[in-house]
């Protein structure tokens, strides 16, 4: 049994993006697209234009209305969203 701490998260608990290279940001938690310069997340509202931006980015012919719900679905699955109330 091992009594070492816990190593840190080596992906976003918002998004899902690694968190090094060109992701990394001030926080061991978050990425640098889902947290600020000082590492605090964002808003859920931010963080779901960037899912939904992202979404866009590779799913071709996903309309906005549709990505928008990916997103909400694939955040609730998120560590820092988990407990997130979505209306709707």
């Amino acid at each position: 049994m091992s009594t070492s701490a816990p190593s840190a998260a080596k992906f976003c608990h918002s998004c899902t993006a690694p968190l090094g290279g060109d992701f990394k940001g001030a926080s061991d938690l978050y990425c640098k697209y889902c947290s600020d310069e000082t590492g605090q997340l964002k808003s859920y509202e931010e963080a779901k234009a960037g899912v939904v931006h992202w979404l866009m980015s590779w799913q071709t012919g996903v309309d906005e209305a549709t990505a928008n719900e990916r997103a909400v679905h694939f955040m609730r699955a998120m560590p820092a969203w988990a407990d997130h109330a979505v209306a709707g």
